[in-house]
C-alpha cells in the first residue's frame, strides 16, 4: 500500500495592513451585518495550533496586498509589517500594493523577510532579469512542493508609474509551463502550487490554459470562496480580504495524486484565542497611533462599505468630500476594493485612513463631455472585459454628479447608451470642471488644465464632516445596467 501524505495549506490574501479585529460586512439576505473579525493575533493562533497538530505538514502562504492599506502600514512604508509577517512563519508570498513606495524600497523590505517573495512575471526592463525568484521548493508532509508566485500583472498598467519604475510585468502564462516542467523534472516536485495575485476570474482561466497545476492559491479580487473551485485537475481557493477570513485546504496525496480534498473558509472571530506574542507585537505597532486614530470626526447614519461593484456608499461619501473640496458637481475616484466598512455610528480618523490610505491630493481638471464618455467606456472595458486576462482590477470607477445607463454585455466601446449630468444629457462638446482623487481618479490622457489643490483626501473628508452636510441623493453617481 502506498504512503498517504496529509498536507494542510493555509492562505491569507489581501490583508491590506489590517492588524487587529475590525468591522467587516457580512450579508444576511438583503441586510448587512458588521461583525468585528480578523486580527493577526488570531491568525497566528490558527497557524500555531495547526502546526502543533501536524508539525511537518503545514504550509502557510500570503498572496500579497499585505504591507499597505492602513495608517500604521502607510506611515511606516510597510516596515511595521515585517516582524509580524516573520512571526507568522510564512513559506512564500507574492505582491501588488507592496510596490507602492517603489521597487527599490520593496526590494529592501524583502531582504528582511524570512520567507521568499516570488514573482515569475516581474522583469527588469533593461537586463530582463527577475528581481524576485520565480519559485521555491518546500518540503512538507514527506513531499517536495513547488510553489510558483505570480505578482499582480497590472502594476505597470493601471497603478501609478512609480510603482513599477524600471520593471515590467507579464501575466506569467508563457513562463509557467517551463517552470512547472523544471520543478517536476529537475526539482522532483510532487505537487505544484501557484500563488497568484492575478484575481479569481484570471486564475480560473489560467487553470484552463496551463496544465500541470495542482492548486492555485488565488488573491486580488477579495472573493470569499466557501467551496474550492475545480478546473480540470486544479483546485482554486481564495479567502476574502483584510485578514477577516483564512482559507484552509487539507489534501491527502498518494502516488503523486490528490486523492481527497477538504476546504474551510475560517472566519477569524472571537472563538479563536489570540496568540499572546503576536498580540504584544501588534500592540507595539498600534500603541503610538491609537489616540490620534480613535478621534471621532463625525457620524454616519448608514453603513459605509465598498462591497458592491457599480457603486458603494463609502465612495459616495468620498466623492461628496472630493466634489466639495474641488468646487465641482462631477467628481471621480478609483474603484478600490479595499477598505473595511464603517457601521452606522461614529466615524474616526482611523476610518478615514481605511477609506483612502494613500491620502492623495484632490485635483481638478477640465474634461469635455466626449472625454467623460471615453473615460467611462474605457473603464467599463477594463472592469468587465469578457476575457479575464484583459480585466485591470478593481470595481467600476466611482463618480458623482452623473447618471450613466449602459449594457455590460455589449462589445467594448459600445456599452454606454446615455449619460446625464443632473437631469440634462451630457454635451459632448461642452467643457465640464471635474474634481478627482489624484492617484487614480482621472487617467493622465484625459482632459486639460490639471491642477493639484492644497488639500489632501483625508482633510477633505474631515472638512466634509465638519460642514455638517448630508450626501445629497440628487448628486449621487450611478451606473444603471439596462
Amino acid at each position: 500500500m502506498s504512503k498517504v501524505h496529509e498536507l494542510t495549506i493555509f492562505q491569507i490574501n489581501d490583508t491590506h495592513g489590517y492588524l487587529e479585529a475590525h468591522p467587516e460586512l457580512v450579508w444576511a439576505g438583503s441586510d448587512a451585518a458588521y461583525p468585528r473579525i480578523g486580527g493577526y493575533a488570531r491568525i497566528a493562533s490558527l497557524f500555531k495550533q495547526a502546526r502543533l497538530g501536524n508539525p511537518d505538514g503545514v504550509l502557510a502562504l500570503d498572496n500579497g496586498d499585505t504591507m499597505h492599506g492602513t495608517y500604521p502600514a502607510m506611515v511606516s512604508k510597510g516596515e511595521a509589517l515585517v516582524p509580524l509577517l516573520n512571526a507568522l512563519k510564512l513559506d512564500a508570498m507574492t505582491a501588488h500594493w507592496e510596490f507602492a513606495w517603489g521597487p527599490d524600497h520593496f526590494r529592501e523590505l524583502v531582504t528582511r523577510l524570512n520567507h521568499p517573495m516570488l514573482a515569475i512575471n516581474c522583469y527588469d526592463q533593461i537586463t530582463g532579469a527577475r528581481p524576485f525568484p520565480a519559485s521555491t521548493v518546500v518540503e512538507r508532509a514527506g513531499l517536495r512542493i513547488g510553489i510558483i508566485g505570480i505578482a499582480a500583472s497590472i502594476i505597470d498598467k493601471s497603478m501609478p508609474p512609480h510603482f513599477s519604475e524600471g520593471l515590467r510585468f507579464t501575466l506569467g502564462l508563457e513562463e509557467l509551463p517551463a517552470e512547472i516542467e523544471r520543478l517536476r523534472q529537475t526539482e522532483a516536485a510532487d505537487l505544484i502550487i501557484v500563488l497568484s495575485h492575478l484575481g479569481f476570474p484570471q486564475d480560473v482561466k489560467l487553470a484552463d490554459v496551463v496544465s500541470g497545476i495542482d492548486v492555485i492559491v488565488s488573491g486580488h479580487t477579495h472573493n470569499r470562496l466557501k467551496h474550492p473551485v475545480k478546473v480540470g485537475r486544479t483546485t482554486i481557493i481564495q479567502s476574502g480580504c483584510h485578514g477577516a477570513f483564512v482559507g484552509r485546504l487539507d489534501l491527502r496525496i498518494a502516488e503523486g495524486k490528490i486523492v481527497d480534498t477538504r476546504h474551510e473558509l475560517i472566519t477569524v472571530d472571537a472563538s479563536i484565542t489570540p496568540d499572546d506574542a503576536m498580540t504584544r507585537m501588534v500592540d507595539d505597532v498600534m500603541r503610538p497611533h491609537r489616540t490620534m486614530l480613535n478621534e471621532v470626526v463625525g457620524r454616519t447614519s448608514i453603513g459605509l462599505h465598498r462591497d458592491t461593484v457599480l457603486s458603494a456608499p463609502m465612495d459616495d461619501l468620498l466623492l461628496a468630500a472630493v466634489a466639495l473640496a474641488g468646487g465641482t458637481r462631477i467628481a471621480f475616484s478609483n474603484g478600490w476594493r479595499y477598505g473595511a466598512p464603517i457601521p452606522p455610528g461614529p466615524v474616526t480618523v482611523n476610518d478615514l485612513w481605511n477609506i483612502i490610505p494613500p491620502n492623495p491630493p484632490i485635483s481638478t481638471v477640465d474634461l469635455t463631455g466626449f472625454d467623460i464618455w471615453e473615460l467611462m467606456e474605457d473603464n467599463v472595458q477594463r472592469t468587465f472585459a469578457s476575457d479575464p486576462f484583459e480585466q485591470m482590477g478593481g470595481y467600476l470607477k466611482r463618480f458623482c454628479g452623473m447618471t450613466i445607463y449602459g449594457k455590460l454585455e455589449n462589445p467594448p466601446g459600445e456599452r454606454i447608451e446615455h449619460i446625464f449630468v443632473g437631469d440634462a444629457p451630457i454635451d459632448l462638446s461642452k467643457i465640464y470642471g471635474v474634481s478627482f482623487v489624484t492617484s487614480q481618479g482621472v487617467p493622465q490622457k484625459f482632459g486639460t488644465n490639471r491642477f493639484d489643490l492644497q488639500i489632501k483626501a483625508i482633510d477633505a473628508l474631515k472638512t466634509y464632516f465638519q460642514s455638517g452636510k448630508d450626501i445629497d441623493p440628487e448628486t449621487l453617481g450611478r451606473f444603471v445596467a439596462v
